[in-house]
């Protein structure tokens, strides 16, 4: 078998409501070998993966998947439950797959849920190799499969606080987006409502209390200060100054780097001097100032306190082992590192014990060695400080905290000015209030890690993620900014401008991404096809959006999906012949069934804005989630009509007025002829274009008035709506600059041009390549009939040879009844100039362009010649 593509899918699809992954799968000569072929399929499989029995599958109950293996079925079809299964083997609970012939023999699109992209995308890569040898009767290593698989996991996974923080953000419906694959650095929400994390560190985290956190001697001077008991110590440029320094405050002793975090290069309860010495150089390696402070007795706590409130407390104890009376050090450090809660770093609940200088030196003082058998019960330390990130263990004592070491907790936060800091405290219990006992603050860390709260060794684990949720995201707020995501054949770009003029016009900051560019604010910040889910992703992460307006193109759905989860309303302009052929699409049904994903993607209450003048996407509508809105040039269509009757919301044309009618009652709106991009009614296209904008603005709460100014202040001019209709006059002839580039647009468009005054039609088109022949065909014969003179060029090969897309409209040109002038230069520029030299006073010339600046620029200050007389005229 051959993976000929793999990708995701990353928000709602052709496929699935949900991120799912996409396998274009060459099955090969598997083809002609069914699964009953093969013997003891069923057999073998369940033995390799037990828990196969529960898939379903299309029969629908438990082990429905493996009577469809013993009827018979594809390679690819098990491909999709192994994939699915191999998931739920590490951890990553998946269900939904489905496997779709295409039209090349063989040929599969597997498609199936995931949790994690990397590691879906392994287990396809995985199933793939899986059923290869299920099917040839090869050996399969089932374990090895299983670690390579975890191995994937656990290099992409989020840690357990973050992790504990983005769990808390989907029970509360917050989107959320990892901005980084290397670190966690992760976006909660969209747009001017937005809040990003890094680990436990968030954007209202203050610089000044993390750098105070950092210094653990500048902690000590503001909480000494305040009066809150912290230990004495000096902060050490040598050896012969920390050696002074102990012998001041007197012996034992701890020396730890003036920076630093995890406990990295801390050794405690030092005795003497020999000790001294070799913590000193220890220390020294992690910060070249080193501080020499009193060894407080007692139990090494973590206090965590979130938004000014203590919400987790944890007893502490470095890493040890308690021996059995029978059992080496060194094999009791070997079971103790067995334990499956245990890992390497920070992605496990627990960390596994590494001997290192400090722990031989703990042995050494404990007069043992790593042979020596410990006795039954007996504890031996391993390391000096209790981190969770140097093997130490942790115990819940949350509901242990005296009333004023709660208050204590709650004030130092305050004075150091974190929002979220965990506070480590020597006392020899919290069910007393610190002045008591003998007890001080070490130190206290900006960024704390939650996994000793979340799941201690011992007690009950506490859902600290929730409480930098709700701190962030107050009031139950969702973090979401209300999305319209427009999609259809043609006039998507002109619908997204409007709206977002409507929008701007009412006060609101817009963030807009459409074919041609990305504007924030109107600002153009990129230029460029942004009609697909990265644009999406670029809006959503600006922070001043407060409105986000997104084109949606058939090839950002087919190739990565929305590039959002739900949006509040949703666009369906159109259906028509377009790009078939690609993707799988190759019907207007296809096609339909593919731009129908922005309409069943409108979250609940949303809207959903739908072409009552189209079948197909009133056809569509079955699809569509939320309200309805129709939107029609006929007002008398029996769909509107019932519609209406029954409340619902529809924008229309009367009396050649846009009106909105719900009801009884008719608003009227504005005139159609006061409405510029409609250049007085002759532009259809662009009455249905102001239509549908008009309706998804009254759907996202604009006024009557706030739509009927902004209809008047959108112009076709290339500031506003950039090669779209554009109308200019340049000495004497008229200049149309649009980008139709299929039938249907063109046949709207020829409204237009011929209700335009002109001695002769002159136009400059193209097609992108990837087109099929007969639609470049009928393409050309379309033009040829809209046009008097006809210049061609290319400018998107898109997989043709050059020339050959320019042929095929030169053909279907030529073999229109009223055939035109035809000339081919290849050169976008040099056929635009050529159509310059052509045109004469009283000529429309037509520009079917790309590159409208170019053209617009050479415009400047051209002249053209006087129009030749006609004969007897």
């Amino acid at each position: 078998m051959n993976i000929l593509e793999h990708r995701a899918l990353r928000g709602p699809n052709y496929y699935s409501r949900y991120p799912t992954l996409i396998m274009r799968l060459d099955i090969g000569e598997l083809e002609e070998r069914p699964s009953d072929t093969v013997n003891g399929i069923v057999e073998r499989l369940t033995g390799l993966i037990p828990t196969l029995q529960e898939h379903r599958c299309s029969v629908g109950r438990p082990g429905g998947f493996l009577e469809r293996l013993a009827r018979g079925t594809w390679a690819g079809h098990v491909v999709e439950h192994v994939a699915i299964e191999l998931q739920n083997l590490i951890g990553f609970s998946v269900g939904y797959g489905k496997t779709i012939d295409t039209y090349e023999t063989g040929v599969y699109n597997v498609v199936y849920r995931y949790r994690d992209e990397a590691c879906g995308l392994a287990a396809g890569v995985e199933a793939v190799d899986f059923v290869t040898r299920l099917f040839n009767g090869d050996e399969i290593d089932m374990p090895a499969i299983i670690a390579r698989l975890k191995a994937v996991r656990d290099a992409h996974m989020l840690g357990p606080s973050t992790a504990s923080i983005i769990d808390a953000a989907k029970r509360r419906d917050i989107p959320f987006a990892r901005l980084s694959e290397e670190s966690s650095y992760v976006q909660l929400g969209h747009g001017h409502l937005q809040q990003r994390i890094q680990a436990t560190v968030t954007w209202r985290t203050s610089l000044l209390g993390h750098g105070i956190a950092d210094d653990k001697d500048w902690t000590k001077q503001i909480l000494g200060d305040a009066g809150i008991p912290i230990p004495i110590g000096q902060i050490c440029g040598s050896l012969d100054e920390a050696l002074e320094a102990a012998r001041s405050i007197g012996y034992p002793v701890v020396a730890k780097p003036l920076s630093g975090n995890h406990g990295r290069g801390v050794s405690t309860n030092l005795q003497d001097e020999q000790a001294l010495r070799d913590a000193y150089e220890t220390a020294s390696r992690q910060h070249r100032s080193v501080i020499v402070e009193q060894h407080i007795k007692g139990e090494d706590h973590r206090l965590l306190v979130i938004d000014g409130k203590l919400v987790a407390a944890a007893r502490r104890r470095p890493a040890h082992v308690v021996g059995d009376g029978e059992s080496t050090l060194q094999k009791l450090v070997d079971q103790a590192n067995q334990d499956p809660r245990r890992g390497v770093g920070h992605e496990n609940l627990l960390t596994r014990i590494h001997l290192d200088e400090q722990s031989q030196r703990l042995i050494d003082q404990q007069n043992l060695t790593l042979q020596s058998v410990i006795a039954k019960d007996e504890i031996v330390y391993l390391k000096s400080t209790a981190n969770l990130s140097s093997g130490g263990t942790a115990t819940d004592v949350t509901d242990d905290v005296h009333p004023e070491v709660h208050y204590a907790a709650e004030r130092i936060a305050r004075l150091i000015g974190l929002d979220i800091i965990g506070i480590d405290l020597l006392a020899e219990t919290l069910t007393r209030p610190l002045e008591e006992q003998a007890a001080a603050v070490v130190e206290v860390n900006a960024g704390p890690g939650f996994r000793m709260h979340l799941s201690p060794t011992h007690g009950q684990g506490r859902d600290v993620g929730h409480h930098v949720v709700d701190m962030l995201f107050p009031e139950g707020g969702d973090g979401r900014i209300p999305i319209t995501a427009v999609t259809g054949t043609n006039g998507k770009t002109t619908t997204v401008r409007l709206l977002s003029h409507l929008l701007r016009h009412a006060g609101r900051k817009v963030g807009m991404a459409c074919t041609g560019a990305i504007e924030i604010d109107n600002h153009v910040i990129m230029r460029g096809d942004y009609s697909g889910p990265q644009a999406a992703a670029i809006v959503l992460r600006e922070p001043t959006v407060e409105h986000a307006v997104l084109e949606v193109a058939r090839g950002g759905i087919m190739r990565r999906g929305l590039g959002f989860d739900e949006c509040d309303v949703g666009v369906l302009l159109n259906i028509a012949s377009d790009h078939l052929g690609e993707y799988d699409l190759y019907t207007l049904d296809d096609l339909a069934r593919c731009k129908t994903v922005v309409i069943d993607a409108v979250r609940e209450g949303g809207t959903a804005v739908l072409n009552a003048d189209d079948p197909h996407v009133l056809d569509g509508q079955k699809w569509a989630r939320g309200n309805i809105i129709f939107f029609t040039l006929d007002s008398d269509s029996r769909a509107i009509r019932q519609h209406v009757r029954d409340h619902g919301v529809a924008f229309t044309i009367h009396k050649e007025h846009i009106v909105m009618r719900q009801g009884r009652v008719e608003a009227e709106i504005i005139p159609v002829d006061d409405v510029p991009i409609t250049f007085e009614g002759h532009a259809r296209f662009n009455v249905a274009n102001a239509l549908a904008a008009s309706a998804a603005g009254y759907a996202l709460g604009l006024s009557i008035a706030d739509i009927q100014t902004g209809l008047q202040t959108f112009h076709p001019t290339p500031g506003q709506n950039p090669g779209r209709t554009n109308l200019v006059a340049a000495d004497g002839v008229q200049v149309l600059i649009d980008y139709g580039h299929n039938v249907p647009a063109l046949e709207a468009l020829d409204g237009l041009v011929s209700s335009l005054p002109a001695h002769r039609r002159i136009s400059v088109a193209s097609a992108p390549g990837n087109r099929r022949d007969e639609d470049l065909m009928a393409l050309g014969a379309q033009l040829a009939r809209m046009h008097d003179v006809m210049f061609i060029c290319e400018t998107h090969l898109r997989g043709r040879a050059a020339g050959e897309a320019a042929g095929l409209l030169r053909g279907g040109a030529a073999a229109a009844e009223d055939a035109c002038e035809l000339e081919i230069i290849l050169d976008e520029h040099m056929a635009i100039e050529r159509a310059f030299d052509e045109a004469q006073e009283g000529d429309l010339l037509v520009l079917l362009i790309d590159d409208i600046d170019s053209a617009i620029e050479r415009l400047k200050g051209r002249r053209f010649p006087s129009a030749t007389p006609v004969d007897g005229g």
